[in-house]
């Protein structure tokens, strides 16, 4: 097994790189998360997963180990293989997905490519308990919570609807989240956040 390469970034691509270690290069499959993760420095380290199968050997990278972890554990479910996964990765932040599995946001979970709803009650089915009690990165998403999830998703939602930058109305609904109770509604975060422009 190979558990990690450190090495120049010999090429870069969204769903791609290639590692140049002692002269030879790996090529490593990766997510758009860890894509934007890597700078351009002379020496990377990606932790990785290597998956064998009959007709290939593909290595899968990743720019921190939370990312890994998250990815075997959905590679453990019945139905997702590993390139499932790395869509499941790309598509959102590693904290979104977790929140989504552990507040059972199937809907979500079922808006990756390629994810349906049986797949997506399956993933949560299997990861929530896991997830939950693994809790979520310590940012702004610790403060705001499980309960504030939805209330998130869909005051954003109003709000670029409402022609506000995406960044700025998620800057402004965190910070509300922060400083509000666990029962606060949509409605009010809208009209705290229109408020405060």
């Amino acid at each position: 097994m190979i558990a990690y390469l450190k090495g120049a970034l010999a090429h870069k691509e969204p769903a791609f790189v290639i590692v140049d270690v002692g002269g030879m290069g790996y090529e490593v499959r990766i997510s758009l998360n860890t894509y934007a993760a890597l700078k351009n420095e002379e020496s990377y380290k990606l932790v990785t997963y290597l998956h064998v199968k009959e007709d290939a050997q593909i290595l899968y990278g990743f720019s921190e180990g939370s990312e890994k972890r998250l990815f075997m554990q959905l590679i453990g479910i019945s139905g997702v293989g590993p390139n499932t996964a790395l869509t499941i990765l790309s598509s959102m932040d590693a904290n979104d997905l977790k929140r989504a599995i552990v507040s059972e946001d199937a809907k979500t979970v079922q808006s990756v490519k390629g994810i349906g709803a049986k797949t997506a009650q399956r993933i949560i089915l299997e990861l929530k308990d896991k997830l939950a009690k693994e809790g979520f990165d310590q940012k702004v998403d610790a403060a705001l919570g499980v309960a504030h999830y939805a209330v998130k998703e869909d005051a954003l939602t109003a709000l670029t609807t409402l022609g506000i930058a995406k960044a700025t109305a998620e800057k402004s609904i965190d910070t509300i989240l922060k400083k509000a109770a666990s029962d606060i509604t949509t409605e009010e975060v809208i009209k705290l956040a229109l408020k405060a422009r």
